[in-house]
């Protein structure tokens, strides 16, 4: 399995020092920042729409295993019953009805060693979709999303060492 660092550089266009930098600042920063607004904006939003179901069909057969594995080899505790939740959330926001804010949320709980394990396996779970456009760009879309999540958890991380 890929490192974290591997798929963000795999996937997003950032080399790896300006993603290094990027997850060493402050998520308020990063959210702010051109860096992600211009990653964010050149997703193919149009794309996404279109093949929203082959996304759906994709993390229905994915995720409960990916479920499985987070709650007994990595010991997260709350883990969803279905992928439901992560199909709406994701089609919630290609729609822009969902923020990156409540992402970061929804996901605080999750412990941050689990979290930055996971990514790599939760991104390469569209490795097996037929057409490498619409694979690559639903890889960069989890990738991205997955990005504010790690910079939140580290985020957090230093200011839980610093209080």
């Amino acid at each position: 399995m890929q490192s974290l660092l591997a798929t963000f550089t795999q996937h997003l266009d950032f080399s790896q020092p300006k993603l290094e930098e990027l997850l060493s600042k402050p998520l308020t920063e990063v959210l702010d920042s051109p860096e992600l607004k211009q990653e964010l904006d050149s997703l193919n939003i149009n794309l996404l729409k279109e093949t929203l179901p082959t996304a759906a069909a994709v993390l229905a057969q994915e995720l409960p295993p990916f479920y499985n594995w987070l709650k007994h080899e990595l010991g997260v505790e709350r883990v969803p019953d279905s992928p439901d939740h992560t199909t709406k959330w994701v089609i919630g926001f290609v729609h822009h009805q969902e923020s990156l804010t409540r992402l970061v949320e929804l996901h605080r709980p999750v412990p941050h060693p689990a979290l930055e394990a996971a990514i790599p396996r939760l991104v390469e779970m569209f490795a097996g979709v037929e057409d490498p456009k619409v694979r690559l760009e639903w890889q960069k879309a989890i990738a991205v999303l997955c990005l504010v999540l790690v910079v939140d958890a580290r985020t957090q991380d230093r200011t839980t060492v610093a209080a």
